[in-house]
């Protein structure tokens, strides 16, 4: 039995620097750090995220949003976490069941301006290793026309099936946002420019999550979310956050798949929560790039198969 830690002893002042640095950031900019419960009454409503149950019928967070957003509408202002999160089946070179966010709320914030402020901090972070960073900002839509050829606003279902299916080599039997998910990442994320932070953002109203949805410059109704990419890897998931219970209500309803559904943020929603943005980022990747490392497990002090 190798008891010995995954990480070396580098690796772990790395991460110790890093999370000072991120509290050293947030500090300047007198946004409040919190903590929440890791065991929650109910999970997460994504069907593309699997949550763990404990044996008393709790819920390992797969993110502290939903407790954060409740903090939110009970008036905290800014906030920010570094959280352990927990993630049923993500296991391998860039995945860990259990792993490190950082999760963050400014009131006021649009996706777009909170954009700005990842960049910021991400360019901080890496700057050791990269001291200069360009940025891109594309549009869900035209990463898809430019690195995978599809115009995915006027494409059928069909037309993005089959595309899905000659990237993927079989037929997985995927809904129309399956196979968009098959091709954002067999063709258009390996496809983004290397040592750039690439934001993608109006991604498609069905994608939404717990994002508003709005009408683009088109007029197609899009979700006021984004993701960050680097290196082929994506670092952070961003909202222009919905405040609309009763909208978030039957989201959760169409989403949750027979889980139950988080009444005590539906009923926060219904009591206000303020015009805000929200972000969670991966620091586990992070700090793989900032170590130069192709497996999660050189920056854990204990990966899964050692835990």
């Amino acid at each position: 039995m190798n008891w010995q830690p995954s990480a070396e002893m580098h690796a772990l002042r790395a991460r110790a620097r890093m999370n000072q640095q991120i509290r050293q950031f947030f500090a300047a900019r007198d946004v409040l750090e919190v903590e929440t419960p890791v065991l929650a009454s109910a999970p997460v409503s994504d069907p593309n995220i699997e949550p763990m149950c404990t044996s008393e019928q709790r819920w390992l967070q797969t993110s502290p949003e939903y407790a954060m957003k409740r903090l939110l509408c009970a008036g905290s202002g800014d906030i920010f976490q570094i959280a352990r999160v927990f993630r049923r089946g993500e296991a391998g070179r860039r995945h860990n069941p259990e792993f490190s966010m950082l999760e963050w709320y400014r009131v006021g914030f649009d996706h777009r301006r909170l954009m700005d402020e990842v960049a910021e901090l991400v360019t901080q972070l890496l700057s050791a290793r990269y001291p200069q960073l360009p940025r891109l900002n594309l549009s869900y839509g035209d990463a898809m026309s430019r690195y995978a050829g599809l115009e995915v606003h006027s494409a059928s279902d069909e037309q993005i099936a089959v595309l899905g299916q000659q990237l993927a080599g079989q037929d997985l039997q995927l809904s129309r946002d399956g196979w968009l998910d098959v091709i954002m990442s067999h063709q258009v994320e390996p496809s983004l420019p290397a040592d750039t932070l690439v934001f993608i953002d109006d991604f498609p109203a069905s994608q939404a999550a717990l994002a508003r949805v709005s009408n683009n410059t088109e007029g197609v109704a899009v979700a006021q979310r984004f993701e960050l990419y680097f290196n082929g890897a994506e670092l952070a998931n961003g909202y222009h956050e919905l405040t609309d219970a009763e909208e978030q209500r039957r989201r959760f309803v169409q989403e949750a798949g027979g889980r139950p559904i988080d009444e005590y943020l539906l009923a926060a929603l219904e009591h206000g929560l303020p015009d805000c943005a929200g972000v969670a980022m991966g620091l586990d990747r992070l700090l793989m790039l900032v170590q130069d490392s192709g497996n999660i497990a050189d920056v854990l002090s204990f990966d899964w198969s050692r835990a």
